[in-house]
């Protein structure tokens, strides 16, 4: 869904959008399992920047539920997240900015993101958000044992014959300096 500018010079839009798995590209380790249902309203904000220039700004606010699943970062075993999230977003123009001299940026100014062209897709701001909401590592479980970093073996369901791992000597050093510390 294109949200236009000459639209929204007109009134603010409301939308409520479904997208089936496999519509939004997340990347190679997300799978989307339900729908992913986004709901909210965009409208134009007008900001004044100097005595003659009038800037037209997007807001986008609304929010958005779905099921993902992402693998495990110890097993790589699929793990399931549900995500909800609300998100109030502000979209500039692209180069709105450009010119002004350096100065420093306050968090509200941080929070801004850019548009290009006559509108914004609703589509990009909703993958984002998603992105956003997912933990940076998923682990299937506490107690997850990992891969055996020898074989590749699940080590949560079942045990490598891989032996331990022979000692590298260039620890010795500093194993002989642990002992004498301890002692």
């Amino acid at each position: 869904m294109l949200i236009e500018i000459k639209d929204l010079e007109l009134h603010p839009i409301d939308f409520a959008e479904e997208y089936r798995p496999g519509t939004l590209d997340l990347g190679p380790d997300v799978q989307q399992s339900t729908p992913l249902h986004a709901a909210g309203r965009a409208q134009l904000i007008e900001e004044h920047h100097g005595k003659h220039q009038r800037i037209k700004d997007i807001r986008v606010s609304g929010e958005l539920s779905t099921t993902l699943e992402l693998p495990c970062a110890r097993c790589l075993e699929p793990v399931t997240e549900h995500v909800r999230r609300k998100f109030d977003l502000l979209y500039r123009p692209l180069g709105a900015d450009a010119g002004r001299e350096e100065l420093s940026v306050t968090g509200a100014e941080a929070e801004v993101s850019y548009y290009q062209g006559e509108g914004l897709l609703l589509e990009d701001a909703v993958r984002e958000q998603v992105l956003l909401a997912l933990p940076l590592k998923v682990i299937c479980r506490e107690d997850c044992k990992g891969l055996c970093p020898h074989c590749g073996a699940n080590l949560n369901s079942e045990q490598c014959s891989c032996s331990e791992p022979i000692e590298d000597p260039r620890w010795t050093a500093l194993k002989d300096l642990r002992g004498k510390l301890e002692h």
